[in-house]
């Protein structure tokens, strides 16, 4: 007890002392929010633009359009081309690289101080004028049509996707971020423009950034930039709804191992106030390694898998139970049924007063370990005004954690039935 009061003095004292903050700065008439930290002991820039409503939650019928666009960004400007501008970097440490989430672009760009002006630079002529080439394209759906058809023998990733396709049918999330095959092949340039000319706009972007700058001098620097960009309509994310089923799909595969993916649909918005205990229930069902319940189960008691995982996500535009584990093909069924009693008595029980404490113990005292580094902080804070959450919420969480009772927690555990409802999805011999 002793040891988890002073972490927890430690969290609230470094939440004090080094934290980002949240401002606003003005570019063509759009307040655009700036997540930002000054750390002078850090020569170092850091700056990233996250564009949301541009992941491949965008792609529609044009599966992988939101992949390639973020890649065309990594093929250089059209004055320089892919390999002089990456020469350009290199020989002055500059990191500059472009990437997709399902709900975001981000353009992330990193220097020493001494090297921010010269990368800035660069980032303002990328923007200006990728690589809008054939070549550029030819290259990335090259690339990206050898990593889709390197994973068809990961069976990780088959049996990840097959789950999606199955739990999330008939939603953007049932759809794979690289697209397929057939439909890069039929994605030209005309559509990357189209995609990037709407996706990169002021009035989709947050600037998240820190280091050995001021926020005076950021917004000097990065004002000018920003500038070429346009407005754009403001759009807000959507909630996406689904209902899980109890049901099953099995994909057979020359595998020496069974591959076994769950899920269901977790009734949660990203602002409920009673999301901390979806937190701590999550941890204790499958989060927490060994001394969850699915690896003692599953691992410990019966040696069926070397690991068993699940967890809980609430975000912004979904929520959603998932998990997995390997097996030999021979107990994939053993294996399933247990996931399902385990589950089922989950939701019937709850948890016990030993497990709630050691998961208390455990999410207070590693809760400093989250913020230790710029990049942390920076992301953190992005993610709470992602979602809506205040800056201060997670020392909001850590003190209801603290104060939930047995009771509280088993209660909420036992109002979410839907967890029940598990879609699997198998690859097996």
């Amino acid at each position: 007890m002793k040891i988890r009061y002073i972490l927890y003095i430690f969290l609230i004292l470094q939440g004090s002392l080094m934290s980002a903050t949240i401002k606003h700065i003005n570019i063509n008439n759009v307040d655009i929010p700036v997540i930002f930290e000054e750390q002078k002991s850090l020569p170092i820039l850091n700056l990233q633009l996250i564009f949301k409503n541009s992941g491949y939650i965008k792609d529609k019928d044009s599966l992988g359009l939101a992949n390639l666009s973020s890649k065309i960004l990594n093929e250089g400007t059209k004055e320089l081309g892919a390999t002089k501008f990456a020469e350009k970097l290199d020989d002055n440490a500059i990191t500059l690289h472009s990437a997709i989430g399902f709900e975001t672009l981000t353009i992330e760009l990193s220097s020493l101080k001494e090297k921010s002006t010269l990368a800035l630079e660069l980032l303002d002529s990328l923007l200006k004028s990728p690589n809008y080439s054939e070549k550029a394209l030819s290259k990335v759906k090259t690339l990206v049509t050898g990593s889709i058809k390197r994973k068809e023998n990961d069976f990780d990733d088959v049996a990840s996707k097959g789950l999606n396709a199955l739990l999330y049918n008939g939603t953007p999330l049932a759809n794979p971020s690289n697209g397929t095959i057939e439909t890069i092949s039929k994605i030209n340039l005309k559509d990357i423009k189209e995609f990037l000319s709407n996706s990169l706009i002021l009035n989709n972007l947050v600037i998240v950034a820190g280091g050995d700058i001021t926020l005076e001098e950021l917004e000097k620097s990065i004002t000018p930039i920003l500038k070429e960009l346009k407005a754009g309509n403001k759009e807000e994310t959507s909630k996406i709804e689904f209902t899980s089923k109890k049901e099953e799909k099995e994909l057979l595969k020359p595998t020496e191992q069974a591959y076994i993916y769950f899920g269901s649909n977790f009734n949660a918005n990203s602002q409920d106030e009673d999301n901390y205990k979806a937190k701590v229930a999550s941890f204790i069902l499958g989060g927490s390694g060994f001394g969850s319940r699915l690896m003692e189960e599953i691992r410990v008691k019966r040696g069926l898998a070397y690991s068993a995982y699940s967890n809980i996500n609430i975000n912004k535009s979904y929520s959603s139970f998932s998990g997995y584990l390997q097996t030999k093909n021979e107990s994939y069924k053993e294996a399933r049924d247990i996931v399902i009693s385990l589950v089922e008595e989950f939701v019937k029980n709850g948890v016990t007063k030993e497990e709630l404490e050691a998961a208390k113990n455990f999410l207070s005292g590693s809760e400093p370990l989250r913020t230790e580094t710029l990049a942390q902080r920076l992301n953190r804070a992005f993610m709470l005004d992602f979602r809506g959450l205040s800056q201060d919420y997670p020392k909001m969480e850590i003190e209801k954690i603290q104060n939930l009772t047995l009771e509280d927690l088993n209660s909420y555990i036992k109002t979410h039935t839907e967890l029940n409802n598990l879609t699997f999805f198998v690859v097996r011999k």
